[in-house]
């Protein structure tokens, strides 16, 4: 599918796959600040605009070499995070330097405290990790899944549940009045 013929929605397409947030896509693109949340919502439900957001969500992905897989050896590897993997022997931590990647990837911060001592021949300063902020994995991988468009967290849909209406609107259209 080629650019929208309409500047100002292509420009919202372009702006909505930054954040996806279709209230600043708007805003961005040239709507109202009054007007920006219903325009954006109503844009999203175009089809020419649903489907330029699906190709450019989707070459971004490519462009960026994720996708399901991705996603998904993502939330193996942070699911399989172990504390034990960042403390010495004794139960302390070690120093961030000896962190595998995994850790100093996926953590969401630390809070780290500076003591200084006074030794025999001059000051020793010593870096202690006093908090770790345990990564929100869900959270992480659903917003990363929202954006490559996987789908994973989606309700499954009962397909059957057409076919009984329809079957049941066939068989109501046979009934005498």
């Amino acid at each position: 599918m080629a650019a929208l013929k309409d500047k100002r929605r292509e420009q919202f397409c372009l702006e909505y796959i930054i954040d996806l947030n279709a209230k600043l896509a708007a805003e961005r693109a040239g709507y109202s600040v009054k007007t920006a949340r219903t325009q954006g919502s109503k844009l999203l439900t175009r089809l020419d605009v649903a489907e330029r957001v699906t190709e450019l969500k989707n070459r971004r992905s490519v462009k960026c070499n994720i996708d399901a897989q991705w996603v998904l050896n993502r939330l193996i590897q942070i699911d399989s995070l172990d504390v034990i993997d960042i403390l010495e022997e004794d139960g302390c931590v070690k120093p961030i330097s000896q962190w595998p990647k995994e850790w100093r990837t996926s953590i969401s911060g630390i809070d780290v405290q500076k003591m200084t001592s006074a030794g025999q021949d001059k000051a020793a300063i010593e870096t202690v990790v006093t908090k770790i902020k345990w990564p929100d994995k869900a959270r992480n991988l659903d917003q990363i899944g929202r954006h490559v468009n996987i789908k994973a967290w989606e309700k499954e849909t009962d397909s059957g549940g057409a076919e009984l209406v329809a079957a049941l609107a066939a068989l109501a259209g046979n009934l005498p009045v």
